[in-house]
């Protein structure tokens, strides 16, 4: 179905949704190539497409839903056995799309609780923080995926001590489930210079 084919009320309210698409390849040269048929497909915007270790293509990009899921659809086809995953967030948490265009940041100050999940592959980081982040009041400190991290990727969350804990649950469960959680932890009250290196 294509975008135009639907009503144009339906339209707008589906353009104004954040969505997010990942594709991960075992091969860099067809990463690229699939990167160049999803940008053709449809209007997303590529958030980053990059060789990650060990050897593996990430492509993550957003737009509305639509075009993300045909996008998505295109890259997969195109991907064939070298797909290694895949995911589509509609509806994805407002924190999400920001800290993934940055390289993370410096926070300081007293917090009152940290929490960081672990996960062994992007897409399973990426949608455990999403939960994380719908289940509680927290703030989303940094998200990092697979570069410089032999594959794996992370998260970083503050907020109140049960808050916290209820967002860092979600989310290594929702990991967990699929096998892919590597690690999580909860800190209360965080040393301060700790803080200026999260």
């Amino acid at each position: 179905m294509n975008r135009n084919d639907l009503n144009p009320e339906l339209r707008d309210d589906i353009a104004l949704e954040p969505c997010i698409g990942l594709l991960e390849l075992s091969s860099v040269a067809r990463g690229v190539e699939v990167a160049d048929a999803v940008l053709k497909e449809a209007a997303v915007e590529i958030l980053f497409a990059t060789p990650v270790q060990p050897g593996k293509y990430v492509l993550l990009f957003t737009g509305a839903v639509l075009d993300v899921r045909s996008s998505a659809r295109r890259g997969a086809e195109l991907a064939g056995a070298d797909l290694v995953d895949q995911l589509v967030i509609p509806q994805v948490h407002e924190q999400v799309i920001p800290m993934l265009r940055r390289k993370g940041g410096r926070i300081s100050g007293q917090l009152d609780a940290v929490g960081v999940i672990e996960t062994t592959t992007v897409a399973s980081a990426i949608v455990a923080a999403d939960v994380a982040l719908k289940t509680a009041s927290v703030d989303l400190i940094d998200l990092r995926v697979a570069n410089g991290l032999g594959g794996k990727s992370f998260f970083v969350l503050t907020g109140s001590l049960s808050d916290v804990r209820s967002a860092i649950t979600a989310g290594a469960g929702q990991a967990g489930t699929s096998g892919l959680l590597a690690r999580e932890v909860v800190i209360p009250r965080p040393h301060p210079e700790l803080t200026q290196h999260l």
